[in-house]
C-alpha cells in the first residue's frame, strides 16, 4: 500500500507544468507620416512610453497569471514602415519596462511619406503573423489623418489574414474641427475592425499618453463574463 501510495505522489510531482498561455497578441502601430511633425512625434513616443509605465496600465497587464505579447511598429508611406519594439513576451515588470525602454530609445525611421493605412495593416498582419500563438490578436492604428496613398483600410481586410483580429483606434484630433469629425468618421466607417472594436480619441498630441492608457487599460482588462456575447463592433 506504501508502495502504490509513493508511486501515485511521484507520478504526481513528475508531472510536467501547465504551459504558459498567452492570453493577447497586441501589436500598437504609431503614425509616423508627413503630416505628424518632429515635436509631435516626441510627443507620442513619450505618451506610449508614460502609458506603457502607469499603474493603471502595469496593473492591466498583471491582471491574470497569463501574459501579454507586444509589439510596437511605425508607419506611413506604401513600403515605409518600421519594427520600434519587436515581440516580447511581458510576464514581469522586468519585459514592461524593457519594453518601454525600448520605444523611448527609438529613432523616427521616416518623416516626408504621406497616410498609406491599407499597407501598414498588410505589414501589421505580418507582424501578428510571425508573432507569438494567443488567445487574441488586436491590433492598433493610431493615426491624425486619412488614408491618402494606396488601397485602404478595408481592402486590407479583404485580403490579408484579419479574421481573427480585432483592430482598434486611437484618432488623434490635431487639425481643424471639419477635419477632426471626418477622421473620427473615417475610423468608425473603415478602421475598427473586429469582435469587440473600439476606438479611442486624443484632443492633440499633447493628450496622447491620456488616450493611449485608456485604450491600453480597456484593451489589456480580462473580459468581464457576459462581455462578449453581447459584443461585436464595426468590421
Amino acid at each position: 500500500m506504501k508502495r502504490a501510495l509513493f508511486a501515485v505522489c511521484w507520478g504526481l510531482t513528475a508531472l510536467p507544468a501547465a504551459a504558459e498561455q498567452c492570453r493577447l497578441a497586441l501589436v500598437l502601430a504609431l503614425d509616423v507620416s508627413s503630416s505628424v511633425d518632429a515635436a509631435e512625434d516626441t510627443l507620442q513616443r513619450q505618451g506610449l512610453v508614460a502609458a506603457l509605465t502607469a499603474p493603471e496600465v502595469r496593473a492591466a497587464f498583471f491582471a491574470t497569471d497569463d501574459p501579454v505579447a507586444l509589439a510596437v511598429y511605425e508607419w506611413s508611406g506604401r513600403y515605409n514602415q518600421e519594427m520600434v519594439l519587436d515581440w516580447v513576451m511581458v510576464r514581469g515588470p522586468a519585459e514592461l519596462l524593457m519594453a518601454a525602454e525600448t520605444v523611448a530609445a527609438s529613432q523616427r525611421s521616416y518623416n516626408d511619406f504621406p497616410t498609406a493605412m491599407g499597407y501598414a495593416l498588410g505589414y501589421g498582419a505580418g507582424v501578428l503573423a510571425r508573432g507569438p500563438d494567443c488567445l487574441q490578436q488586436t491590433l492598433d492604428m493610431a493615426g491624425d489623418g486619412q488614408n491618402n496613398e494606396g488601397f485602404g483600410p478595408q481592402a486590407a481586410y479583404r485580403e490579408f489574414g484579419f479574421d481573427a483580429v480585432t483592430v482598434n483606434g486611437l484618432v488623434v484630433n490635431a487639425a481643424d474641427y471639419e477635419a477632426e469629425v471626418g477622421l473620427i468618421a473615417f475610423y468608425k466607417a473603415e478602421v475598427l475592425h473586429g469582435p469587440g472594436a473600439f476606438m479611442e480619441v486624443a484632443q492633440g498630441f499633447e493628450d496622447y499618453e491620456r488616450a493611449m492608457r485608456r485604450k491600453l487599460v480597456r484593451e489589456l482588462s480580462p473580459p468581464v463574463l457576459g462581455a462578449v456575447a453581447r459584443g461585436g463592433g464595426p468590421g
